[in-house]
């Protein structure tokens, strides 16, 4: 076990109290303030992916009133960087090894009847530590992130602790659309997308609250689910750390996002082989980069297409974006709220998306993003942005309006801190 108390000080905007870390601005009674605990699959530092930075801001805007005790599963080793992070953040952290066999569990789990995720993610020893930690500190609240790690908020100890899953996105469904995407592995889709779908109607009846990215999806489990414990907590941007700079040279298309999932790898693929080379007809020396982490063998074989560059995990993502004319977002099995869409207009970017990577915004008229679906509306509509700079610049500003007025993590997150601050009665009551 990695674990990391509330020793040192990291930086100027953390004072250690009473052996608890209090980020800058918090109320400094610390004993006067709740418990809670909060349980993530991984470690969610650096938030460069859509699931750690939501779970990153969800650790942070629970500090702000209440005294967050994170316990993350983590498949390698935890470094100095990510330890001082995580304990500016948090009372308490410790970070549980969980690698080598997961897969195995995963498979375990899938034979025996349950999802595969349920397996992945169990630990005997994330179990053993929750229960030794709720019997240290009465927890008002336990929080857990994603049904992966949701059973463990029901573990002996917690009995009296509100239980809060925020799902992010309904994998259910994100697996029963990749059914119909893959048909050589559709069965095994439905199978796991059925299973998740027991799972995500099981959590709705015993947590006091279930929070998902987008209306859509909320909507969806609670004709499932049947219950009306199903709430809405949408995603944000980090509005800071993306704020655009100065107009420089623009050229080309950019995609930025995991280059081993494969929802990611199969929609720049569909993009780069079905609607790139059309667009090179008209713009030879325009270059497609495909930025991410850990890209797989076919999103390295993408290189090979002419015009196509594949980036792995630069340092800073920033100054692609800079360079970028257009961000393309192409995916065909996409739930939620889309981060790639958010990331693209707070970086003050024109943003072409399939109708599937946009669903979770709902129907608003004034998404500043524009749709595509077929290959030639690809074409066409990059073609105009590439040969007007006017326009390109007006749907960049919009974008950057409509995130910083929409999607601001404080934002986003606040109606998930008024449940956590004791919330509405309705939606708590005795934990069952």
């Amino acid at each position: 076990m990695v674990c990391y108390n509330s020793r040192g000080r990291p930086d100027g905007d953390v004072a250690v109290l009473a052996g608890r870390r209090v980020a800058h601005g918090q109320h400094r009674d610390v004993n006067s303030r709740p418990d809670v605990l909060i349980v993530t699959p991984q470690v969610p530092y650096p938030p460069d992916t859509a699931d750690r930075a939501r779970a990153f801001h969800l650790v942070r805007v629970i500090g702000r009133y209440a005294n967050p005790h994170l316990l993350s599963l983590a498949d390698g080793p935890v470094d100095a960087q990510v330890a001082a992070a995580m304990n500016g953040e948090c009372t308490r952290f410790e970070a549980i090894p969980h690698s080598g066999l997961a897969l195995a569990r995963g498979v375990r789990s899938w034979v025996l009847g349950g999802s595969l995720s349920e397996g992945t993610f169990r630990s005997a020893q994330l179990a053993t530590t929750i229960q030794q930690w709720a019997a240290e500190t009465r927890f008002t609240a336990a929080v857990a992130y994603t049904s992966s790690v949701a059973h463990y908020i029901r573990l002996a100890g917690l009995e009296d602790a509100t239980k809060v899953v925020d799902l992010g996105d309904l994998d259910s469904q994100k697996w029963a659309d990749a059914a119909a995407t893959w048909p050589p592995k559709s069965w095994a889709c439905q199978l796991e997308s059925h299973r998740l779908s027991r799972l995500e109607r099981s959590i709705c009846s015993w947590a006091h609250a279930v929070v998902l990215a987008s209306e859509s999806e909320a909507a969806m489990l609670r004709e499932r689910a049947k219950t009306p414990n199903i709430g809405v907590v949408p995603n944000g941007i980090d509005i800071s750390y993306y704020a655009p700079t100065s107009p420089g040279a623009e050229t080309g298309c950019l995609f930025v996002g995991s280059l081993n999932y494969m929802p990611n790898v199969e929609g720049i693929g569909w993009f780069a082989r079905a609607v790139w080379p059309n667009v090179r007809q008209h713009w030879q020396d325009v270059r497609l980069t495909i930025v991410g982490r850990k890209p797989n063998a076919a999103a390295k074989d993408l290189a090979e297409i002419p015009g196509v560059d594949v980036i792995d995990h630069p340092d800073d993502v920033r100054r692609y974006f800079d360079r970028a004319a257009v961000i393309v977002v192409p995916m065909r099995v996409a739930r939620g709220l889309q981060s790639k869409v958010l990331d693209g207009m707070a970086a003050g970017k024109p943003v072409v998306a399939s109708p599937e990577a946009l669903a979770g915004f709902g129907k608003r008229p004034d998404l500043p993003a524009r749709p595509a679906s077929e290959a030639r509306e690809w074409v066409e509509t990059i073609h105009w942005l590439l040969g007007d700079q006017d326009a390109r610049h007006k749907l960049g500003h919009m974008g950057r309006t409509f995130v910083e007025r929409f999607h601001n993590w404080q934002h986003c997150l606040r109606p998930f801190a008024d449940l956590l601050r004791l919330g509405d009665p309705a939606m708590h009551g005795r934990a069952r």
